[in-house]
This record gives structure tokens, C-alpha cells and sequence, in this order.
């Protein structure tokens, strides 16, 4: 972090958030934003924006960006949209199939089939099949290589069985890292292609039932996702460090070093059950060997053949940004954002996580009708894209570097989210700022306060938990320290501005009881599935709302600072 953002943020700490003037004020101003949250109205947003599949440069996700814009205008924001136009893979075809098993060809479903009385029964646009956005195109026929989670550790031991994946397809499942990290390694160690399945150990039916009569996947689902080497940079493939303009300079398609190379697909674990039954080799060591019942083995000599062809042009993404001008300190600004797009239809993610920013704006717009202003410029984002790539967040960081990096004080983000315990991440400069803000809000679930259930579950680390887990309990467990805040690291829209950036930044969400693990980037993850599983009643997405509102809201009088 540059030591502009340091000293920002030090004022911003010793003389309060962007709004309020004097602890009574405060209590009167957080309950009345809260009086204006209403979990009803959440629930019927998202079920609104839910209603059609959500994915970038589907007509619906463009609907939605249109229809937050009218909402923005409607609760006395300033909002507008900004595009840009962004390399986005779309599918044309994909294979997955034996042509020889037991003298039959075999081949796997890679569409979700509809679940009746739900949104992917009654949703009228095109789902995307199954598809990992920015792998490589191939046509490939090689034999099946299973690789566990397909870690580095997971090679370390094919190396210790003398296995190697080269010329060969590797099969491994989701969990115990990131899917785009499991194919690059596949592609390192010389596979030709690999294909990532979820186990039924992991998100499937040893955990819960299965949609639809419980929240887990069900054996025709898998997650869909984005597999582009983010370790590198994240946003647009082709316009590094700079926004994707018409106009921007770009690199071509063989000079990114974020794209991978060779196909790769998700599948299901019904589908994957046939292709690991289907080997005949080395039996898995205990700890690879998932809850599918079959044999787990390493090794097989069916060829297996996969094929997969994009559409690679470019296609235009649409962020909405939305601002409520500060009175005192206009020029110093408190952003906040989610995303809007899905994989398919994203009622969990990121749906409760954009429902809730609305209602922040609406309440926040209602107090300035009233008669209050805020101090310091309020800045609402709906960001676009952030699935493939986390494009929308990262284009517009990028086309406002110089402007963000003089004027942005704090970049609050948030995601999907679900009923459970709050998770809040963030520079540890930070944790007496949201110790703070979390006064007076109280759990629905079990009426304690939300400070004093987070604490309650950092406490519960065990002996088996890293150094920073049991670090973070210890310092929990003393009611006279801040609340631990989680590390960052990436994953969501908050990373162009804490690691690009260098802005004090924090991520917010609800979750650990409500399960949408099952659901994750399927065509399940749907607005029957949220409201049943996830967060009945919506009244932790409205918690949500309530919580992140306090950010910018502190009891603390105001002095003047600098962003600088």
C-alpha cells in the first residue's frame, strides 16, 4: 500500500467515516437507514433480476444493467453507465465422449437439465453449456489421467507412483484450490487436455440432499467458471493495466500470458462417475478417493476424446455507477460495489449481494430526500463481467487509475451472500473501524450481536487450524481487541483496488449456514433454490444491506483530512 493511501486512511480512522456528525446523529441516521431496509422488496428484486440467465452478453444481463440504471436514478442518485469492450470466449461446440465403451460410444450431458417448478423450467433464454471461460481450444484423444484436487502436492505424488500426465487428459475435482490453477498445472506437467468434476464428498449428496429436495448439486450439475491465469493480472486478457476502450492498445490472443492452452471442460460427477469407472489402472491412494461409487483409480488406457471451439471476439460489458456528491469533501470518495452478471441465472452469486447494495442506495437515497447530505462523495457500483475475469471492476480501476488514486479514501465490496455468520476481510488498519460500525446491529437467527457471533466462531479454531487461524481466535477471544479481519487476497471485485490500486479496501458477506456450495456457478443457482436453502425470508441479505450501510456511517465527528 503507497503511503498516500496510509496516511488517507489514518485520517479517515481518527476522524470517522464520510457522513455523520455527533453520536446522536448517528443513532438517529443508522436507524432510520435501517428502517428503510425491506427484506420483501430484496427478495423481489433479485427474484426479478434472476428470472433469465445473467451471463456476459446475454440480452438479460444487459436488461439488468439498464434496469439498476433506472433504479439508481429513481433513488436520487447520479448514475450512468460506462462500457468497454473486453475479450469474452463464447462456446460454439463442445464433446466429451468413448467411442468405445463396452462396445457402445458414451457421451456426457453437458447441459443441466430443468428442475420442475424452478427457474430453469421456466426461463426462456440460452444457458451456457458446460464451459471454463479463456482455456484453450483443442480437438484431443488420449487415455484419462485422475489427479485428485489437482494441486501441486496431488503431482508430487503422481511423481512418487511414477505417473506422469504427459500426452494424456487429466480428470480431477473441485475443492482444496482454484480451478483455473488446476488447469494450468495440467498443462504444465504436459497434459493435452483436463476436464474438473465436483464430487459428491465435496457439494454433493454425502454432504445434504440434493436440489431439488436439498441444497446440494445434484449428479447432472457442474460449475461452469473461469479457468484464465488471474495470478498474473486480472481484467481483460488483451488491454493489461490499462481500460478497455475502443481504442485501446491490445495485445493478440498469443501474446496474453492469462490465456491458457489447451481444452478443458466441468463436468458432472454423473458424467465423471462413467469416465473414472472406466479406468482399469493404479487404485487412488485413501485420501484421493472421493464418494462416488466406484473404484478410484489413477491410470486407464480408455481414450477418451474432448473437444471444445470458442468464439473469441469482443464484447461490450456495461458497469453502472452511481454518486451521491459530497457537501464538505466532494473530491474524497467512499466506493462501493458488486456485481451483476452470472454464469447462468446467479441468485446467490451474485444476486443477494446486488439486491443488497440496492437497498443500501435506496435508504441512503431517501435520508438525502429528507434533508441530509452526505460529507464525502458516495460512489455505488454495479460492475459487469466480474465472473470471467473480474472484467468490469478491473476496467473501470484501470480507466480511473489517476483519479481514484488522488480522490478514493475506501473501496467497500461485497458478493454473494447467505444466511450464517458475517465474514468481513480488510487491512488490519481497519478492524477498529468495523468494530465500531458493527455496534447495535443484531443477529436474526440468534439474537446475539453480530460481533459477538463472528468472535464466537473465530474462538472455535482448533489445534489442527494454521498459526494465523488460531491468531485470529486468541485475538477474539479478548473482548477488549477489535474484531480479527480476514487477509485478502483475490477472487472478487475489491482486487483492482487493494493489489492494483494500493486502496484500503473490505469485503463483506453473511454465510456458513445457507448453502449454496451445491448450486455454485450451476444452472441451479436459482431464486427458488436462494429462498428456500440459501436465505429464506432474504433477511440476511438485508442484514447485509444494514451492515455495509454502517461502513461510511461512523459515530466519530468529522475534522478535515486529506486523501492524500
Amino acid at each position: 500500500m503507497r503511503r498516500s493511501t496510509l496516511l488517507g486512511l489514518a485520517g479517515f480512522l481518527l476522524t470517522g467515516a464520510a457522513f455523520a456528525q455527533t453520536p446522536n446523529d448517528y443513532a438517529s441516521l443508522t436507524s432510520r437507514f435501517d428502517a428503510a431496509i425491506n427484506p420483501t422488496e430484496i427478495g423481489g428484486w433479485l427474484k426479478l433480476m434472476a428470472a433469465e440467465p445473467n451471463h456476459v452478453s446475454s440480452p438479460h444481463n444487459k436488461a439488468n444493467a439498464d434496469w439498476i440504471l433506472k433504479q439508481f436514478r429513481d433513488f436520487g442518485w447520479d448514475a450512468h453507465i460506462e462500457t468497454y469492450q473486453v475479450l469474452y470466449p463464447t462456446p460454439v461446440s463442445e464433446a466429451l465422449d468413448i467411442p468405445n465403451l463396452n462396445g457402445k460410444p458414451w457421451s456426457a450431458a453437458l447441459q443441466e437439465k430443468p428442475i420442475p417448478g424452478d427457474s430453469s423450467a421456466t426461463a426462456k433464454d440460452y444457458a451456457l453449456p458446460a464451459y471454463l471461460a479463456f482455456q484453450g481450444d483443442g480437438d484431443v484423444t488420449a487415455p484419462l489421467v485422475y489427479v485428485n484436487y489437482g494441486n501441486v502436492d496431488d503431482y508430487k505424488r503422481l511423481e512418487q507412483l511414477g505417473i506422469s500426465v504427459k500426452g494424456k487428459i487429466v480428470i480431477t475435482r473441485y475443492g482444496q484450490g482454484w480451478r483455473g490453477l488446476k488447469v494450468k498445472l495440467a498443462q504444465d506437467h504436459g497434459a493435452v487436455g483436463a476436464l474438473i468434476y465436483s464430487d459428491p464428498a465435496d457439494d454433493g449428496y454425502s454432504v445434504d440432499a440434493v436440489y431439488p429436495d436439498g441444497p446440494m448439486r445434484p449428479p447432472q450439475g457442474f460449475q461452469r467458471g473461469s479457468v484464465a491465469d488471474m495470478t498474473i493480472y486480472p481484467g481483460d486478457p488483451l488491454t493489461p493495466g490499462v481500460g478497455a476502450k475502443a481504442n485501446a492498445k491490445r495485445l493478440t490472443r498469443e501474446q496474453s500470458p492469462s490465456l491458457l492452452k489447451i481444452p478443458a471442460l466441468p463436468i458432472s460427477y454423473g458424467d465423471a462417475q462413467v469416465l473414472l469407472g472406466a479406468m482399469d489402472g493404479v487404485v487412488a491412494p485413501d485420501n484421493w478417493r472421493g464418494h462416488l461409487g466406484i473404484t478410484y483409480r489413477v491410470t486407464g488406457n480408455v481414450p477418451v476424446h474432448l473437444a471444445v471451439k470458442s468464439e473469441w471476439s469482443l464484447k461490450t460489458i456495461y458497469d453502472v455507477i452511481a454518486t451521491l456528491k459530497g457537501s464538505q469533501y466532494p473530491d474524497q470518495w467512499v466506493v462501493r460495489g458488486n456485481h451483476h452478471d452470472g454464469w447462468v441465472f446467479g441468485a446467490s452469486d451474485p444476486l443477494s449481494g446486488q439486491s443488497a447494495l440496492l437497498a443500501e442506495a435506496k435508504a441512503l437515497g431517501q435520508l438525502v430526500k429528507s434533508g441530509w447530505k452526505p460529507k464525502r462523495t458516495i460512489v455505488y457500483t454495479s460492475w459487469d463481467a466480474e465472473e470471467p475475469m473480474l472484467l468490469g471492476s478491473t476496467e473501470w480501476a484501470e480507466d480511473h487509475a489517476d483519479e481514484l488514486k488522488k480522490k478514493a479514501i475506501l473501496y467497500i465490496n461485497s458478493d454473494g451472500n447467505g444466511r450464517g455468520i458475517l465474514g468481513v476481510g480488510g487491512s488490519e488498519d481497519l478492524e477498529k473501524f468495523v468494530s465500531d460500525t458493527l455496534a447495535g446491529l443484531t443477529d436474526p437467527e440468534t439474537g446475539q450481536s453480530v460481533d459477538a457471533r463472528r468472535r464466537a466462531r473465530l474462538r472455535m479454531a482448533g489445534p489442527m487450524a494454521d498459526e494465523h487461524a488460531r491468531a485470529m481466535g486468541r485475538q477474539a477471544a479478548d473482548p477488549s481487541r477489535n474484531m480479527p479481519l480476514e487477509p485478502l487476497g483475490s477472487g472478487s471485485d475489491y482486487s483492482a483496488y487493494l493489489q492494483h490500486l494500493g486502496l484500503a479496501t473490505l469485503d463483506y458477506g453473511y454465510g456458513g449456514e445457507g448453502r449454496s456450495s451445491g448450486v455454485y456457478h450451476s444452472r441451479y443457482d436459482t431464486y427458488e433454490h436462494h429462498s428456500k436453502f440459501v436465505d429464506p425470508g432474504f433477511v440476511y441479505d438485508a442484514l447485509l444491506a444494514k451492515t455495509v450501510g454502517r461502513a461510511p456511517i461512523s459515530p466519530r465527528p468529522l475534522a478535515n483530512m486529506s486523501a492524500k
